[in-house]
């Protein structure tokens, strides 16, 4: 069940600058997913970006199987943008049992991210995520790019997912 939320509420100014990433946006083409430890994979995703008139963006992100289907990885969470700056801040909770912050600066219609905290269930799977590294870019054509780098216990930051969305409301 999806969180309620009022589009007629006035946007909060601190989030002006971040305005370009609100609504809904659709996978164009199925993104690929690949790590060392799995076998690649193509994928679909959804995002949700919304506001309730507050300092916060609310978000929702909801990756499937691009051929079965079947649900794979869903996030949620928060973005904050510290007043005043370009610093912004993902508070991310996974279905995979991994909660993170997310830090990083917004320059222009870029969003860089960087693991800032994270933790993790106490049954979760190994290897262990230890790093997350998020690229959120609008391109010339309105385009939304999101390229995700990971790092594990046993292996080094590095590409992980890719992906473009068209804004579908």
């Amino acid at each position: 069940m999806a969180c309620p939320f009022h589009l007629s509420a006035e946007l909060n100014p601190a989030l002006l600058s971040l305005d370009w990433l609100l609504g809904n946006w659709e996978s164009d083409e199925p993104g690929e997913g690949s790590f060392p430890n799995i076998n690649p994979f193509r994928y679909t995703e959804t995002l949700h970006f919304t506001h309730v008139g507050q300092p916060i963006i609310n978000f929702m992100f909801n990756a499937f199987h691009a051929e079965s289907k079947k649900p794979l990885h869903r996030e949620c969470g928060f973005i904050r943008v510290q007043p005043g700056t370009n610093k912004v801040a993902f508070i991310i909770a996974q279905n995979s049992g991994l909660v993170e912050i997310e830090e990083g600066e917004l320059a222009g219609q870029q969003l860089n991210l960087h693991t800032h905290a994270l933790a993790r269930i106490s049954f979760a799977k190994e290897p262990h995520v230890q790093q997350i590294s998020r690229v959120f870019q609008l391109r010339p054509d309105g385009k939304l790019e999101q390229t995700v780098s990971m790092a594990t216990d046993n292996q080094p930051l590095m590409q992980h997912l890719h992906i473009v969305y068209h804004r579908s409301s």
